[in-house]
């Protein structure tokens, strides 16, 4: 039921509008959470999960989410983000073993070459991508995701609406 095109536009406007909201309300205060992600209590790292949790609904992002959550915890917006690439590998692994088991484990040797060279680019460019944002997020907020989003999700509805009227003349 939530899989369609106003859900999706919708999700993506309002988390832009939160991470401009939330980028403001940091503008005035300390993270009170330390910088090592290990020294987290307990109770934050369940809360973060949660909120990982959102992206369940279409159109919102699972790193989005938990960043946002993070930063309302009192995480800084570097912590939160670091803390979000960690969360992600057992959901990225997760996922790549449910793929393998809905497809079959059936290979050729060819196929896992094929396979495991994928896995160490990916790997690879994961790790400089990683780099990349954790350097830009020290120096910039997330204000221009959440207009990236906002302008992403208006684009979503105006097409559809554009498309559904097209139709119906």
């Amino acid at each position: 039921h939530l899989m369609n095109y106003v859900v999706v536009a919708l999700m993506l406007i309002i988390y832009g509008v939160l991470f401009i909201v939330i980028e403001n309300y940091n503008k005035t205060r300390t993270p009170s959470a330390t910088k090592n992600q290990r020294k987290l209590p307990g109770k934050m790292h369940c809360i973060i999960g949660v909120f990982q949790l959102l992206s369940i609904v279409p159109g919102t992002s699972r790193s989005g989410a938990t960043i946002i959550g993070g930063i309302l915890l009192g995480c800084s917006r570097e912590l939160a983000s670091e803390y979000t690439f960690f969360l992600a590998v057992p959901v990225m692994f997760g996922a790549s073993l449910l793929k393998l088991v809905k497809h079959g484990f059936a290979f050729t040797g060819v196929e896992v070459a094929i396979m495991i060279v994928g896995m160490l680019v990916a790997f690879a460019v994961s790790i400089f991508a990683i780099k990349f944002l954790m350097q830009y997020i020290k120096k910039h907020d997330f204000k221009a995701f959440g207009w990236y989003r906002i302008v992403l999700g208006v684009i979503v509805l105006l097409y559809f609406v554009i498309k559904t009227v097209i139709l119906k003349a």
